[in-house]
């Protein structure tokens, strides 16, 4: 393991996760934001798009904070789509190597059923799209009042898909001190109201698009 990672105050056990996945050096926003959330209990905002390292950024600092297997749920991660809360979990425990958190995705689509049971066996890191975690929360299932970390991931295509009036119910419902996480490619208007409402003096950190670490990565589509 280079010593990349290693000077931003990362455990030897998450760094085993590290190095098991091949990550040798941070991407420029995980140097700027993982040192943050470790040393202090600051929100911030990252202006960041897909391809920069976003999620590790987030999830190693989660994991090295959060409590094994509370009786509650400790973080909230709100994604836009079910196939980035599904990408964001196994993220989330590829990079947890042995340490016992439960993470898990809820979503429309998956039986209601099957995520009320992983609720009740309990869960401390929730990744979820705001409508099904909406439904949950009036559900009376998915308690959030205990929650000390909340990730809103990719807030722009939340508002461009109609989800930021389901985000601002569910922020509403979360009482008490957190640290607040915001990240979108860019910043309109709305996401800004949202950040000054519910944020308490956040660090913005912007990674510019030529530090996009996505070069190896071939995109394809295919019209169906």
């Amino acid at each position: 393991m280079s010593a990349g990672f290693k000077a931003l105050g990362i455990s030897e056990r998450t760094l085993k996760a590290l190095e098991k996945k091949g990550f040798t050096n941070p991407s420029p926003i995980q140097a700027q934001v993982i040192p943050l959330l470790l040393e202090a209990e600051r929100d911030i905002i990252g202006q960041a798009q897909t391809g920069t390292g976003k999620t590790a950024a987030f999830a190693i600092p989660l994991i090295e904070k959060l409590e094994e297997s509370a009786p509650f749920i400790q973080a909230l991660v709100l994604t836009p789509t079910r196939e980035l809360a599904l990408q964001v979990c196994t993220e989330i425990i590829s990079l947890k190597g042995e340490k016992r958190l439960r993470v898990e995705p809820f979503y429309g689509g998956q039986s209601i059923h099957e995520q009320l049971g992983k609720l009740r066996r309990g869960v401390d890191i929730a990744v979820g799209t705001p409508g099904r975690i909406l439904d949950l929360i009036d559900r009376k299932t998915l308690k959030l009042q205990n929650v000390r970390y909340v990730v809103l991931d990719e807030a722009d295509e939340m508002l461009n898909m109609g989800f930021l009036e389901d985000v601002e119910t569910i922020l509403e419902e979360i009482h008490g001190e957190k640290q607040m996480l915001l990240f979108s490619a860019t910043m309109p208007d709305r996401i800004k109201q949202i950040s000054k409402r519910f944020m308490n003096n956040p660090e913005h950190i912007a990674v510019k698009k030529e530090q996009l670490t996505m070069e190896t990565i071939e995109q394809l589509f295919y019209a169906v």
